[in-house]
């Protein structure tokens, strides 16, 4: 009976993922295993190519906003749904395993799949950085940086570079390009973490983490993480953040917008807040 590959460096990680957020698995692809195909598996390189792979991408979120809102949206919201639908996990892939192990895959557009009704991610691991005194230092495509600021450095040139493909093939369906897809990658990466890290019972350190990571100067990502307080009704801490971008959800429902969103208001955005820990 053939032996089973040894653990990745970062598999316990997305373990841990699945654990408190079972909506979303990552499998890691053995060596010579072929990708899933068909079944509405995506390939990230087929996402960055824009064409036929992201076309039927996008014909999903069409026609969910269609189903569930009764109307259509116009052919830019639809591409800023599917964008955000891809791009939130796929930030994960990095920034979970540097979160939780210090340590950073690498991840180019060829080593991705997708499959978003299951909420399923197959990805091939190889390359990573960590940091000296992690155990893994003296594995096979480790790079080892010096300190936890070059580490940083690394979490951005790794989400960069699987992002960087995905935003130009999605960039012909946008209105804006650019900055604002950047800002828009600056916001996946921080809410994504964000949010998992609220499930892990560590919000506190990763909105610490967040702040060093994207302090706001540092290209090709646009803003930075931008977390604040907000004081509720009863004179609690409210935790919020300005998105550098906003998801056009308004387009469809203008008087629900989310509570990071550059339109809310921060008197709607406390009453938001209230609610939702009151639920």
């Amino acid at each position: 009976m053939p032996l089973s590959p040894p653990p990745s460096v970062v598999a316990d990680a997305y373990a841990r993922l699945t654990e408190v957020f079972p909506g979303l698995t990552v499998t890691e692809l053995g060596p010579g295993e072929a990708a899933p195909e068909g079944d509405s598996w995506v390939s990230a390189a087929g996402l960055a190519a824009g064409g036929a792979a992201l076309d039927a991408f996008l014909a999903w979120d069409e026609e969910q906003v269609l189903r569930d809102y009764g109307q259509r949206a116009r052919p830019d919201v639809v591409a800023s749904f599917g964008l955000h639908r891809y791009a939130w996990p796929a930030c994960l892939l990095i920034t979970v395993p540097w979160f939780l192990r210090r340590r950073v895959p690498r991840f180019p557009v060829e080593h991705v799949v997708f499959q978003r009704t299951l909420g399923r991610l197959a990805v091939r691991t190889g390359a990573f950085a960590c940091l000296p005194d992690d155990p893994a230092a003296a594995l096979p495509g480790a790079l080892v940086v010096a300190d936890e600021e070059a580490l940083r450095a690394e979490v951005r040139t790794a989400v960069a570079e699987h992002l960087d493909p995905v935003l130009a093939g999605f960039g012909p369906r946008m209105r804006r390009r650019g900055r604002a897809q950047w800002g828009m990658a600056t916001d996946e990466v921080v809410e994504g973490l964000w949010y998992v890290a609220g499930l892990l019972g560590e919000e506190r350190r990763a909105r610490h983490e967040l702040e060093l990571l994207l302090p706001g100067r540092t290209k090709p990502f646009a803003g930075s993480a931008a977390f604040r307080e907000l004081t509720g009704s009863n004179g609690d801490s409210l935790s919020t953040r300005d998105r550098v971008t906003c998801c056009t959800f308004y387009t469809l429902r203008p008087e629900d917008t989310c509570a990071t969103c550059p339109r809310t208001c921060d008197a709607d955005r406390v009453a938001k807040l209230s609610s939702a820990a009151a639920a």
